[in-house]
């Protein structure tokens, strides 16, 4: 297979982790401000704040490849970029399957007690360990194929058309969905209930989210009003701004609404803020500091 074509299914395949990822993020937000939540037990109220990190942990990881492959590469494909994607996306699960056995652990517990909750998040932690960790290494290849020399060569218009509005379709549908479960949060009692300090916290990770909606459907509308649906160089660079720029606001709404469901998960105003605090250096460290670095020492 060409280089082009793995970076593509590399960030075909990170689009199919990241959607989910970020509903699952959406979803555990909303979680914390419905009204059985304040009835959860110390430890699960815990649980569902730590499983809300990991989650964005696995959301910043699964953005890297993209911010990489425009803030060091340019939008040129190179084997460098592909190292990055597997790499990231191997990473990405970890946490991912981490969260998603507190939740179920969350979820049982008040179905079918304490024990059964453990069991079953004990369970679903096993199973995403071994489908995507154990069965993957016991089939990975000894000897991968490495591109060759044609990985030098200059991306293809067409090719570098196609991979950017890829990579604004990999953030924008999760997007989407974490503004509307964001919209869904300010009807309920529990966010009427919330500190001032905590609305405008909400508002302002509102509209941030917003416009990072806003900032990854610009491609879209160029690449048809401006261009006629044509490949153009012009329409790449410009692009690209869009897609490295939306990312920004995505982490600052990450961060304010971390700040938020924590404050309420742990009634610790302390503990909000170092978790908000934790989230806008790991998200800002992986899109902006880690590419800006690559970028630099690749000059």
């Amino acid at each position: 297979m060409k280089l082009d074509a793995k970076i593509k299914t590399a960030l075909n395949e990170n689009r199919l982790l990241i959607l989910g990822t970020q509903v699952l993020f959406g979803f555990q937000f909303n979680g914390i401000f419905q009204e059985q939540f304040e009835q959860l037990p110390a430890l699960a109220r815990a649980l569902e704040c730590s499983g809300l990190t990991l989650l964005m942990i696995s959301v910043a990881f699964l953005v890297t490849p993209s911010m990489d492959h425009r803030i060091v590469e340019d939008g040129e494909d190179s084997p460098s970029v592909l190292g990055v994607a597997t790499f990231f996306a191997g990473w990405a699960l970890l946490p991912l399957s981490i969260a998603l056995a507190f939740d179920m652990y969350v979820a049982m517990q008040g179905i079918i007690g304490t024990t059964g909750g453990i069991v079953s998040g004990g369970l679903f932690f096993i199973l995403a360990v071994s489908f995507w960790f154990v069965l993957a290494f016991a089939l990975k290849r000894r000897e991968t194929n490495m591109p060759d020399k044609q990985a030098a060569e200059a991306t293809p218009l067409p090719t570098k058309v196609d991979q950017l509005l890829t990579e604004a379709r990999l953030i924008i549908p999760g997007a989407q969905a974490l503004l509307g479960f964001q919209l869904t949060v300010t009807l309920t009692k529990a966010f009427s209930e919330l500190p001032p300090e905590s609305k405008i916290a909400h508002a302002a990770a509102l509209c941030c989210i917003g416009l990072t909606v806003l900032l990854l459907m610009v491609p879209a509308s160029l690449h048809r009003i401006a261009f006629d649906g044509e490949d153009d160089p012009l329409f790449v660079k410009i692009g690209s701004w869009f897609v490295i720029t939306a990312p920004f606001p995505l982490a600052v709404a990450i961060s304010l609404d971390t700040y938020v469901a924590a404050g309420r998960a742990l009634q610790s105003s302390t503990t909000a803020i170092a978790l908000a605090i934790a989230a806008i250096v790991a998200l800002m460290g992986c899109w902006y500091v880690y590419p800006t670095w690559r970028r630099a020492i690749s000059a």
